[in-house]
């Protein structure tokens, strides 16, 4: 069904729109330019073609509008929320391995921990997700295990390259 989007603004709402539109968040400044060529009578396809997105997105943008107002375009930092079920059963056998490790003389590095934590429980983790899940400050042992020497290694110099 096409045909022109319900949105309605008063003066104050169009002037909150420009201002946001001059945002340093990018994503914060394509809404509100979306939401003010919405009231301008623009079509989606037009608009997601003008700001480099695609229409459904356009047509996401005008409903958080229709149901939030200009507040609803704005940046909404991420929850942070838990981790999900295999990334507590990863970071349950880290916490295990890294206890069971008294002496501190295997060394961890992120790579054989996440291979000792795939060989004890069968949970693959990433190295980068790991240290992730590490750095979560109520984490005992975060900060035990350390880099491996590959990302140790200096990377050869420009004049090292062309001799």
């Amino acid at each position: 069904m096409s045909g022109r989007s319900p949105a309605h603004a008063t003066e104050v709402e169009r002037l909150a729109l420009r201002q946001l539109t001059r945002s340093s968040r990018r994503g914060e400044a394509d809404r509100a330019r979306a939401i003010l060529q919405t009231l301008d009578g623009q079509r989606a396809d037009a608009i997601a073609s003008v700001l480099g997105a695609h229409v459904s997105t356009v047509r996401e943008w005008r409903g958080l509008y229709a149901r939030g107002g200009v507040e609803a375009l704005r940046h909404r930092p991420a929850s942070g929320g838990r981790p999900g079920a295999v990334g507590r059963q990863a970071l349950a056998h880290a916490r295990t391995i890294l206890a069971e490790d008294t002496e501190h003389d295997r060394q961890w590095t992120l790579p054989r921990l996440c291979l000792e934590i795939e060989r004890r429980g069968g949970v693959p983790v990433s190295p980068g997700w790991l240290s992730m899940l590490l750095r979560k400050r109520d984490t005992a042992g975060g900060g035990r295990a350390i880099r491996s020497s590959v990302a140790r290694t200096p990377k050869p110099s420009h004049a090292a390259v062309s001799a």
